[in-house]
């Protein structure tokens, strides 16, 4: 028997028999491999084909002989014409789709309401995501791989290489697309390179095939469209991940945030209140209300919530930090360096507290204690810019503008993308002479993102360049220009101001003074925070007395209240201090000498050799060998030193 394969040849089903008609040629056509039927050739695909066309054929066959018998002679020329009728199997498979269809329409028209959902559904593609259908569960890796992929994707954007971490994550939100994480870093990696309408894009996408329920994505999404300047979509954001998630402390903490910049504080206090009823105790939300305290003026409320935040957390280097710089600001020096050193021994790698701590020494006079600091900063971060422009600008100011350059050349090599670096470098070319070379640089400042807040200090520079010069006109516009980007600050106006004085304008001048004055924001701050004050500062007792069903009367609260403002009052900053560092592990691995009374005293060289094994003497040779993608470490081998109460687990 034979197959015919070609397209032609299986379109034809009957062939026309060359033997002559009769049982011979039957039997004749039979043994060429088809079934002859009225004079053709049925060619059959299958045994069960043969079959079929078979005992239909030879049932046919005896008709025909039978009717020739009793036929006339004109029937019998109209015989010699092949007729071709369809086989038995064919008729079958009509009348079957025939039913299907009656069926159907049937169906179709009992089923009208179904019909519609599942149209619905195929448009809202929040209910089943095109990953989850396309790629099944059994089509996907080990769940052990999700997580590997997302600690290499964390590596790789680490280590800057974007390209392969968003291919990474990639696969992640393609195999599991009802994990949020992968959402999530895929955001953050895109907002990173400034990236905002894809990151925008990615968190939509995260929320649809999570159906809602994750309040991670909500919150970073939130994040974005603040940073994008959409206030209303970002309140409504923040609202939805703590729908999703009522004890999602981010979500809180950031929407109080959003507030406490709109100038809503006491919004904010609520939403704060809110956090810690919810979550429980937080470092992040104390640290909060202490900085709203501070901008008060209430430092000794602000210290107490500073004292929360840091028993909650002792190696918190944020809270540390805060309250240092709340120490700074009432000029409490001995305070202030006491905490810069629980800071960096909470956290040694933090940049932010060489950064700062350096800066603090600089500015009360101690020179060569404040250039260390830095350079030890730049030792353990050498990818950060702002550490270099401050140690470029103290440099400047007690060394050699040259020496200035080559920090600032090198800061700008990390990352040309950090306004303030190339602003800072353009004022100084300013002080040495160099205007064009420092508009150039303020260009490239602008040439950055001409939105941001350093554009409108850079903007401002620029005027009291042009104004120094002579270029009225020029000053004149660049003024309006910053304050268009900013308008409530302050130096911006007054510099405006003195500038129509000086060139013999005093009423333009008072025209400007009173629109800063007119349009300015002003912060109102309740001055009454005992308000719900005991139920800030002791959420668990408010958890009890809700188990408990019991509240105390108005009057209790007041007094509550008094008692631990009278305990503020009374208490000093030392012994605040003592009582948040008390709950500590330790010192951290070295760097604590005793004094003669008997106290402990830090002992910054001891602390860096032992967390870090490096020598003063190797920080100038950092400096020196220093350049973006060398190797910034002594090259003496690093010896790992165990900490007491820890195991002996290699680093990692």
């Amino acid at each position: 028997m034979q197959i015919y394969s070609s397209p032609q040849q299986l379109g034809r089903l009957f062939t026309p028999c060359s033997s002559p008609s009769g049982v011979r040629s039957l039997s004749r056509c039979v043994l060429r491999g088809g079934i002859a039927v009225h004079g053709q050739i049925l060619h059959p695909r299958s045994a069960r084909d043969v079959s079929i066309a078979f005992s239909s054929g030879s049932t046919l066959a005896q008709e025909e002989i039978g009717r020739k018998n009793a036929s006339d002679p004109e029937e019998e020329a109209e015989e010699n014409l092949l007729l071709v009728r369809r086989p038995a199997k064919d008729l079958v498979r009509e009348k079957a789709d025939e039913e299907e269809e009656e069926e159907s329409v049937a169906s179709s028209s009992a089923s009208g309401i179904e019909t519609g959902l599942n149209e619905f559904a195929k448009k809202m593609p929040i209910f089943e995501p095109l990953e989850r259908v396309v790629g099944g569960p059994e089509e996907r890796p080990l769940p052990v791989n999700l997580e590997l992929w997302l600690y290499r994707a964390k590596v790789l954007t680490r280590n800057f290489q974007f390209d392969d971490a968003e291919r990474v994550l990639g696969k992640c939100s393609f195999f599991w697309p009802e994990d949020g994480r992968a959402y999530v870093a895929l955001g953050k990696l895109f907002s990173k390179q400034s990236k905002l309408l894809e990151a925008r894009a990615v968190y939509e996408k995260g929320s649809q095939a999570t159906q809602g329920e994750n309040p991670y994505i909500w919150q970073c999404w939130a994040v974005l469209e603040k940073k994008l300047g959409n206030v209303r979509r970002a309140r409504e954001l923040f609202d939805a991940a703590t729908v999703a998630d009522k004890k999602h402390v981010a979500a809180w903490h950031g929407w109080a945030v959003l507030e406490i910049d709109e100038g809503n504080i006491k919004k904010a206090r609520s939403l704060l209140g809110k956090g810690l009823r919810y979550c429980g105790a937080n470092e992040y939300i104390y640290q909060t209300l202490a900085l709203l305290e501070a901008k008060s003026n209430r430092y000794d409320q602000a210290r107490y919530f500073f004292r929360q935040a840091t028993l909650c957390n002792s190696r918190s280097c944020a809270s540390w930090l805060a309250w240092a710089q709340l120490e700074m600001q009432v000029e409490n020096n001995r305070t202030a360096r006491k905490l810069f050193e629980k800071a960096v021994q909470a956290s040694p790698k933090n940049r932010f507290a060489w950064q700062v701590w350096g800066l603090f020494e600089y500015k009360y006079g101690d020179i060569e204690k404040g250039r260390k600091l830095l350079k030890i900063g730049h030792a353990l971060n050498p990818r950060d810019p702002v550490i270099l422009q401050s140690l470029a600008l103290l440099e400047y100011k007690h060394s050699s503008a040259n020496l200035a350059r080559v920090l600032f050349r090198r800061a700008s090599e990390i990352d040309p993308k950090h306004q303030p670096v190339w602003i800072a470098w353009g004022w100084m070319e300013w002080k040495e002479g160099n205007t064009s070379t420092a508009r150039e640089l303020y260009q490239r400042a602008l040439s950055i993102n001409d939105t941001t807040e350093s554009a409108a200090r850079c903007l401002q520079a620029w005027g009291v360049l042009e104004q120094r010069l002579g270029n009225l006109t020029a000053a004149r516009r660049l003024f309006r220009s910053s304050l268009n980007i900013n308008s409530q600050s302050y130096v911006t106006w007054m510099t405006w101001a003195s500038l129509e004085e000086d060139q013999g304008n005093p009423i333009r001048a008072e025209e400007i003074r009173n629109l800063y004055l007119q349009q300015r924001t002003e912060v109102v701050d309740d001055a009454s925070w005992v308000m719900g004050f005991s139920d800030i500062i002791n959420p668990a007792v408010d958890s009890i007395r809700r188990l408990l069903k019991f509240d105390e009367d108005p009057a209790a609260r007041v007094q509550s209240a008094a008692r631990n403002i009278k305990y503020l009052e009374k208490a000093s900053v030392d012994q605040l201090v003592n009582q948040s560092s008390s709950s500590g592990t330790g010192d951290g691995g070295g760097g604590i000498a005793v004094n003669e009374n008997g106290g402990k005293d830090f002992d910054l060289d001891a602390f860096i050799k032992d967390r870090f094994s490096l020598q003063e003497s190797d920080l100038d040779a950092i400096m020196e060998n220093s350049r973006p993608g060398a190797s910034l470490q002594p090259s003496r081998r690093r010896v790992w030193r165990l900490e007491r109460g820890k195991s002996a687990s290699p680093p990692r």
